[in-house]
């Protein structure tokens, strides 16, 4: 894929002598939405940390507008600049208001106007229904506007690709839908997006791209997100997709 905004050729991580991804290759196009999903263990948010350079890789390359990511670079903080990753901790800091959390980063690290940056936090928080908590510090949000702040933190940067890692894992039953209906607004837009998530109906919905992962190696990948749901190709991402399907059975005394 020659037109690849972000490229991953056979990418080995290890710690010690557990091998976590193993020869994995994958390339995003500039404002596609890629969803990995897989069960616990298999290596995908190891994967997105090793593209935001959160950790060191034992082999391959990974390449973001053709220029190496590596975490021991000098030019590491440019890079990440490109590169914006959103926890299901939320990490914001709680000394902090929610615009001083937003606008922290571009103003000291990209040295851009105060102005300017508050400016565009302020409109992105107004469209996702918090401009009101501007100035609010995050103990006084819920979980869910806690995430939707995080989110906007990150594209203030202005990343050329974001990464989410299970986004609301954290959060309650009903403050899920709040934070996926943003993240669907940011696809719609045309941002291009790596997703790791367990919300199987939201994968179906976003995705471009659904890659399906075990022990660290891509086992499926599929460009028709809704023929992948209703029958996979492979006999263990059938398994998989069918743990989240609930049949009741017989109970016995």
């Amino acid at each position: 894929m020659d037109d690849a905004l972000l490229k991953i050729e056979h990418l080995r991580k290890a710690y010690g002598e557990h091998t976590v991804i193993r020869d994995l290759s994958l390339s995003v196009r500039k404002g596609e939405v890629i969803v990995i999903i897989g069960p616990s263990g298999c290596g995908k948010s190891t994967l997105l940390r090793c593209v935001n350079a959160l950790e060191s890789i034992q082999g391959g390359q990974i390449l973001l507008d053709g220029e190496p990511v590596l975490k021991n670079t000098k030019d590491i903080s440019l890079v990440r600049q490109k590169i914006g990753m959103v926890f299901q901790s939320y990490d914001l800091f709680p000394h902090k208001t929610v615009m001083e959390n937003i606008t922290l980063a571009p103003v000291k690290v990209q040295k851009r106007s105060k102005t300017e940056v508050q400016e565009e936090a302020a409109a992105l928080l107004e469209k996702i229904g918090l401009l009101d908590r501007r100035n609010d510090y995050p103990r006084q949000l819920s979980g869910g506007q806690k995430q939707r702040v995080a989110i906007v933190r990150a594209l203030c940067m202005h990343p050329e690709i974001m990464l989410l890692d299970e986004i609301t894992a954290a959060l309650d039953p009903e403050m899920v839908r709040e934070v996926l209906d943003v993240v669907l607004s940011l696809a719609r837009s045309g941002s291009t997006m790596l997703i790791v998530t367990h919300e199987m109906s939201f994968a179906k919905a976003i995705a471009d791209r659904v890659v399906f992962m075990e022990n660290g190696l891509i086992v499926e990948e599929s460009y028709e997100p809704e023929e992948f749901f209703a029958q996979p190709s492979t006999e263990r991402a059938k398994q998989f997709l069918q743990t989240f399907v609930y049949e009741p059975g017989e109970i016995t005394d």
